[in-house]
C-alpha cells in the first residue's frame, strides 16, 4: 500500500483541535522564510573557525557542544509557523505528546564545511530533504517542504558561522534536524502539533586522522534491527533505540561494530548498526551494496555509488547473501557520522566453537586501497578540493 499525500493530510487534519502550548524559553528570535532571505542579501556572513572553544579544533571528537543559537519551527493549526532561533538548548514539552508515547518522532544528519577560500558549504541537503520527507510520510507527519527546509539549514549554519571548524582542521559543523509529535494524544493518533528543530555542534573527524585500521565486526544473530514492511528504510527515532543493547553486547564480546541480516530469512546481509554496508570485489572491479526495503537509504552510499562508477567500477545494489563475504576484498561501512569505517573482519559466532566462522578481508590490519581512494575523494568535494561535478555542495549565503 502507498500512502498518498490526501491520505496524509486527511490524517493530519482529522485530529482534534486541542492543543497546549509551552511558553516560549526567553532568548527567541523569530522570523520567516522570505524576511531571512532579504535580511541575509544585506547582512554580511561571519567567519567561520572564529568561535573560541575549550579545546582545539583537531580535538573536538563527536559529541554534543553548545553554540550560538538552534532553529525552531513549529506546525500548528494546519500550517507551519515562523523560524525561531533559540539560545535556549531545552525543550518544554508536554507529557502527553505523542514523541514520548508513541516515538512519533524522526531525524536527520549532515554536515557543513569550510573550503579554503572562507566559504562554507553543506553536503547534499536536498538529499536528507527527501529522506525527511519519506519518514514525514511513513509516520503520518507533516512534511517540511522542501525549500523550506533549506531556508532552515542555511539560516542555523549562518547563525553558527563562527562554530564552523576552519579549512585545514578536517572538522565540520554536524547538523542534527529532529521532528518530533508535540502535541498531547492519549489515544494512539497523529498529534495535532509537531516542533521541527536543527540542532548544530563542531565536529572533528570521527577517527583522529581521518580513516580508522580496520575494525572487527560480528554478525547479530539474536536481534533483528528491523522487520520487512517496518520502518527500517526511514530514519526515525524507535530504531536506533532497537539497537543499543545488540550494540553494547557486540561491544562487550571485542567487536567495535555488527552487522544485521534479514529478519526474515537471516541468510542476506542488510546494514551495519548505523552504517550502509559496502563489499569491494577487486577481482572483478564491483562495488556492492545491499538493496532491501528495511534498509536505510545512506547519502553517503548514494554518494560513494557515483564515485565508485566514476572510478570505472561495476556498481550493484541487490541482495547479497552471507557466503558472498569471502568474495570480498575491502568492507566498509558508510555513513555521515564517520564517512567510512573500513573493516577487517566479520565473525558469525556458532553455538559451539567449532560452528563459529570468521571472513577476512585483504590484510584485515590495513585499509584497502579502494577504500581510501572513495574516502580521499569524497572528503575532496565535501571540502572544495575537488571539482563538485554532480552539484552536491549547497553554499551558505
Amino acid at each position: 500500500m502507498k500512502l498518498s499525500s490526501a491520505l496524509i493530510l486527511s490524517a493530519l487534519a482529522s485530529a482534534s483541535a486541542f492543543t497546549v502550548m509551552a511558553p516560549l524559553p526567553a532568548m527567541h528570535r523569530k522570523s520567516t522564510s522570505l524576511a531571512v532571505a532579504a535580511e541575509n542579501e544585506t547582512k554580511p556572513l561571519g567567519i567561520p573557525g572564529t568561535a573560541q572553544l575549550d579545546e582545539d579544533w583537531k580535538d573536538l571528537g563527536f559529541e554534543f557542544r553548545p553554540t550560538k543559537s538552534n532553529l525552531r519551527i513549529t506546525y500548528k493549526n494546519g500550517e507551519w509557523g515562523e523560524f525561531e532561533l533559540c539560545e535556549d538548548p531545552y525543550v518544554k514539552i508536554h507529557m502527553g505528546a505523542t514523541a514520548l508515547h508513541y516515538g512519533q518522532a524522526c531525524f536527520e544528519g549532515l554536515k557543513a564545511f569550510t573550503h579554503e577560500d572562507g566559504t562554507v558549504h553543506v553536503f547534499r541537503p536536498q538529499e536528507n530533504a527527501k529522506r525527511l520527507q519519506s519518514s514525514c510520510e511513513r509516520t503520518l507527519m507533516p512534511v517540511i517542504p522542501h525549500d523550506m527546509f533549506l531556508n532552515a539549514i542555511n539560516e542555523v549554519v549562518r547563525d553558527n558561522i563562527e562554530y564552523v571548524p576552519p579549512y585545514g582542521s578536517g572538522g565540520s559543523l554536524y547538523l542534527r534536524p529532529l521532528l518530533f509529535g508535540s502535541g498531547a494524544r492519549i489515544g494512539l493518533q497523529p498529534a495535532d502539533e509537531y516542533t521541527f528543530i536543527i540542532m548544530v555542534m563542531p565536529v572533528a573527524d570521527y577517527y583522529k586522522g581521518g580513516l580508522s585500521q580496520p575494525v572487527n565486526g560480528v554478525i547479530i544473530t539474536d536481534f533483528d534491527r528491523a522487520a520487512p514492511r517496518g520502518v527500517g528504510n526511514v530514519k526515525v527515532a524507535g530504531n536506533y533505540a532497537a539497537d543499543l543493547l545488540p550494540n553494547m553486547m557486540s561491544k562487550q564480546k571485542g567487536f567495535p561494530i555488527g552487522l544485521y541480516l534479514d529478519a526474515a530469512t537471516q541468510l542476506t546481509i542488510e546494514e551495519f548498526s548505523t552504517s550502509n554496508f559496502v563489499g569491494i570485489d577487486s577481482k572483478n572491479n564491483k562495488y556492492i551494496t545491499p538493496k532491501s526495503p528495511s534498509v536505510l537509504p545512506s547519502i553517503t552510499n548514494k554518494s560513494l555509488m557515483t564515485i565508485a562508477a566514476e572510478e570505472g567500477m561495476t556498481v550493484e545494489a541487490r541482495e547479497v547473501l552471507i557466503e558472498e563475504l569471502e568474495t570480498f576484498d575491502e568492507v566498509l561501512a558508510c555513513g555521515t557520522a564517520v564517512v567510512l569505517t573500513p573493516v577487517g573482519s566479520i565473525t558469525m559466532i556458532g553455538d559451539e566453537e567449532k560452528d563459529t566462522k570468521k571472513y577476512e578481508f585483504g590484510s584485515s590490519e590495513d585499509i584497502g586501497p579502494m577504500t581510501k581512494r572513495l574516502y580521499d575523494r569524497v572528503r575532496a568535494i565535501q571540502f572544495g578540493e575537488e571539482e563538485d561535478t554532480n552539484g552536491w555542495n549547497f553554499q551558505i549565503k
